[in-house]
């Protein structure tokens, strides 16, 4: 077994050796490791965070911010969302600008990007649909299969916002290009008055315009640093100006330490997100391209990059199974008579038990990992799709995104106690963006 298990990971490892090498040696290493940094964090903070014990033979759904106060500082280093925005918006200003050099359609730019993001999701909300569905007729408790679906499909929320603001990319490029750093400039203004009506004047639901005004100044930063618009030197003006700006907000406004939800807490500074929020991507944006120049030298060491690689060409799949990991332990533990979640959440025996369970969960999610990364390689290009397909195919999608983390693909109600119409919702978006006649094919090149 062990044999079989070191020729497997030689395999990968010698794959994503290939690909290493095989890597022009124009390409911005920086941002692949940025990429990889962040999603690694995010999985990080998520298994950190969750913080399950037992208590009067059932199993609680502790969280690690709420149980210890001091933690929601590990917030300002672990929500990386930022990061991950800046690193889309270098890719989609680099793909966009190329795009429109050879005269390439924005049907085919999107639909190619929208592919590649949805086809991942697909497997996960196919799996937890039986899962939930064989879990409530087999008589397990509705709020525990509901408990469970919901912990795993957190990841979604994030690629429902992703997508969106790639789709506007043509339109936020000519932004960039026409306004430069004023264009950023315009949507920290957006941000700062949808705060002021949502918080001063009581404006009900117009904070959720700040999914957009946030995400999309982090990505136009994007956009500055692959026209090298911002040097190592400008970019830590940038970095300290976003953490005094940031420590100001906490420290004297009414936004919360914590840059990520905390049960009970009354304000959110990420969902929403709010000004807090962006200040904090600002900071973390300048500093990750202050440290540019030191990256790109670490990164010219082969191994290091050929990690790089290997985590990038599984990357999606491990954000979007990583909790999944973590609910099948907690399900082992549990039949296990509750082994090792008879611990104090916080204390300093589970603090020294978290490698053990670090272990565990990178144990379970290394073969999801091997099952279901090949959806994200690309599938063949069929063509260009029609503008009204693939905008009608991304409400769908998003709105079935959206609701997913919003509500839950479980049901209180129903013989299934899954809410089946929610669950369609990516499928057929996906369809109607991807599949099926399309307007017109385009000859291949030589």
């Amino acid at each position: 077994m062990s044999e079989t298990t070191g020729a497997v990971r030689k395999s990968i490892w010698s794959r994503a050796k290939d690909m290493a090498l095989q890597a022009p040696p124009e390409r911005n290493r920086y941002v692949d490791f940025l990429r990889a940094l962040s999603i690694l964090a995010v999985v990080v903070g998520h298994w950190l965070v969750a913080a399950p014990y037992m208590k009067d033979g059932a199993v609680e759904g502790g969280h690690l911010l709420g149980i210890l106060p001091w933690t929601q500082w590990l917030t300002w280093g672990f929500q990386v969302m930022p990061l991950f925005f800046l690193v889309g918006g270098f890719s989609n200003g680099i793909s966009w600008a190329a795009t429109q050099r050879k005269g390439g359609s924005y049907e085919r730019w999107y639909s190619g990007r929208l592919q590649r993001l949805i086809n991942p999701v697909l497997p996960l909300f196919l799996i937890w649909t039986l899962v939930a569905m064989f879990g409530t007729l087999m008589g397990i408790e509705r709020g525990v299969v509901a408990m469970a679906a919901q912990l795993a499909l957190i990841p979604v929320w994030f690629l429902s916002v992703y997508l969106m603001v790639a789709a506007v990319v043509p339109w936020t490029w000519a932004a960039w290009k026409r306004w430069g750093f004023a264009s950023v400039g315009m949507l920290v203004a957006g941000a700062i008055l949808i705060d002021v009506a949502s918080l001063r004047f009581d404006v009900p639901y117009v904070n959720f315009l700040n999914f957009a005004f946030v995400w999309l100044a982090i990505h136009q930063l994007g956009f500055a640093w692959s026209e090298g618009r911002l040097p190592s030197g400008k970019a830590l003006v940038w970095g300290l100006a976003g953490l005094v700006a940031l420590g100001l907000l906490v420290g004297f406004g009414p936004y919360p330490v914590a840059m990520i939800g905390v049960p009970g807490a009354g304000l959110s500074n990420s969902m929403p997100p709010t000004l807090a929020l962006l200040a904090l991507g600002v900071a973390q944006s300048g500093f990750a391209l202050a440290l540019e120049p030191a990256g790109r030298r670490m990164l010219d060491n082969l191994r290091v990059w050929t990690s790089v690689v290997l985590v990038n060409g599984m990357i999606m799949t491990i954000y979007l199974w990583h909790l999944t990991a973590f609910v099948l332990v907690m399900i082992a533990a549990w039949l296990l008579g509750g082994i090792g979640l008879d611990v104090a959440p916080g204390s300093a025996a589970w603090w020294l038990a978290r490698p053990i369970w670090f272990v565990l969960y990178i144990a379970a999610l290394f073969p999801l990992i091997m099952l279901f990364a090949h959806y994200e390689r690309a599938s063949k290009d069929s063509g260009e799709v029609p503008h009204w397909r693939l905008i009608v195919g991304l409400v769908l999608i998003c709105a079935g995104l959206g609701a997913t983390a919003a509500i839950s693909i479980a049901s209180p109600l129903g013989v299934t106690g899954v809410r089946l119409w929610l669950v369609a919702l990516p499928f057929v978006g996906a369809a109607v963006a991807q599949f099926g006649p399309v307007h017109r094919l385009t000859q291949s090149r030589t």
